[in-house]
């Protein structure tokens, strides 16, 4: 439909020997290392022979050899998995496919806690760099295909090598020793699915519970990647669709990354009923909240169906389902703020879902609900023990209007509601509401229309 590849182009892209995604990997291990002891100068990663002689005996990572880790949220639930995107673009930079590129992460995170580190290895570490750093790869590797063109020269080919490099370091490095950073091709060879970008800056007013004014105020970014047409008809691969949503939160501290969510389609198909586009597939989730309400990561992976319907000759109304299982995440073991340097939350489990509804009046007006749900059981407790026990009931609303003032251009309100029902065992249970809300200058960049 859009004239671009379905996937890349294999005599560009051939699939590399096996081991130069491995040596891929053992490089982003060697240049952590480094940067960590001789830059940062962290005393935990001065490794030798003596560290690696304990580490190997550590045995199975649910093994009594390997422990809970007790880093601060950020750390493990997003640090972490930024480094696992670097292990899985190892791969996917050698020509390796998505479903390939899977076992080079769990390999490169189990050489870092065995190999790269002095202390006992984590268990949360080895989780979470896999699973969440394959979500970010594959997202990272497909924006950063948006903006290569090797059929470049000059200041064009300059500027889109370095914003692919931003985007997926791991990529950019792979290229400069295949020798792919200058040369030029007559053809596009790499996979391009429409790209949709939002940009909203703004002001952030969390409240004191539900008291309107009386907490802190500050300055908000956004940016919100909307990946490929889920309404084609076509077939689909891993990651032919996906959105990705990060929301920042300037001037409060060290707590920057206020949330970033996420899902994309792992297998599905396209269906349509009356007048109704439908995409319904498997999806992986990924969803982080770190601000001055709570502290929460969750990894899921459920079914979902994306639709679109006309309610008139100019207004479409999209509707957005998903139910997943958590096999892991992190939840503050309290509501409030926190700033420590030291895992205060609980491991565990449960299910979510997630809802969103957008109302397109005609493209002057839009108005959008998104509500999330999460049953987090606990596994561990942050103070270590190996069952607490407990279960936290988390429900976040968000309704939004957005009215167009010209172009791509428009203004915006968010009104968020958080609740949080915790039920710990031997301790009372506790109920919390809060509130937040946004006013913001909201760009869209479009870079495909859907034709009716």
């Amino acid at each position: 439909m859009y004239g671009d590849l379905r996937q890349d182009n294999r005599e560009y892209n051939e699939k590399r020997p096996l081991w130069r995604p491995v040596a891929g990997v053992v490089e982003v291990n060697l240049i952590t290392n480094v940067f960590d002891t001789y830059i940062l100068d962290l005393e935990y990663t001065r490794v030798g022979f003596a560290s690696w002689g304990r580490t190997l005996k550590a045995g199975a990572p649910w093994g009594p050899g390997w422990k809970w880790d007790t880093d601060r949220f950020g750390n493990n639930f997003f640090l972490h998995p930024y480094g696992g995107s670097a292990f899985f673009n190892s791969a996917r930079a050698n020509g390796y496919t998505f479903w390939e590129s899977v076992p080079f992460t769990l390999f490169g995170s189990y050489m870092w806690k065995i190999f790269g580190e002095t202390g006992v290895p984590e268990r949360e570490d080895l989780i979470n760099t896999t699973a969440t750093g394959i979500f970010l790869g594959e997202i990272s590797y497909r924006v950063s295909s948006y903006f290569l063109d090797d059929r470049t020269t000059g200041s064009e080919r300059f500027f889109r090598e370095l914003f692919a490099g931003v985007i997926d370091p791991s990529r950019a490095f792979n290229r400069f020793l295949q020798g792919r950073l200058f040369s030029v091709n007559s053809e596009e060879i790499y996979q391009k699915e429409p790209l949709n970008m939002t940009f909203a800056a703004g002001a952030h007013l969390v409240n004191d519970g539900r008291s309107f004014g009386t907490g802190p105020t500050s300055e908000m970014l956004n940016l919100q990647l909307d990946y490929g047409n889920p309404f084609e008809q076509r077939t689909r691969k891993p990651f032919d669709y996906f959105r990705l949503r990060a929301d920042l939160s300037l001037g409060t501290g060290r707590k920057i990354v206020d949330n970033v969510i996420g899902h994309a389609l792992l297998f599905g198909k396209n269906a349509r009923t009356g007048n109704m586009d439908m995409l319904i597939g498997v999806f992986q989730h990924y969803d982080y909240w770190d601000n001055w309400t709570f502290e929460m990561g969750t990894m899921a992976f459920g079914p979902g169906i994306i639709s679109k319907m006309p309610v008139s000759a100019n207004s479409d109304l999209y509707f957005d389902v998903h139910l997943g299982i958590v096999p892991f995440a992190g939840n503050s073991s309290q509501l409030g703020p926190d700033t420590s340097q030291f895992r205060d939350y609980n491991f565990g489990g449960g299910a979510e879902g997630k809802l969103a509804a957008t109302l397109n009046l005609g493209g002057w007006a839009s108005v959008t609900l998104r509500s999330y749900y999460y049953w987090i059981h606990t596994y561990v407790g942050f103070s270590g023990d190996n069952y607490v026990g407990g279960n936290n009931y988390v429900a976040i609303l968000k309704p939004s209007v957005q009215f167009s003032l010209f172009d791509n251009l428009s203004v915006g309100f968010e009104h968020l509601i958080y609740y949080d029902d915790r039920y710990a065992s031997g301790y009372p249970a506790t109920f919390n509401v809060r509130t937040e809300q946004k006013i913001f200058l909201q760009y869209y960049i479009e870079n495909f229309k859907q034709e009716r």
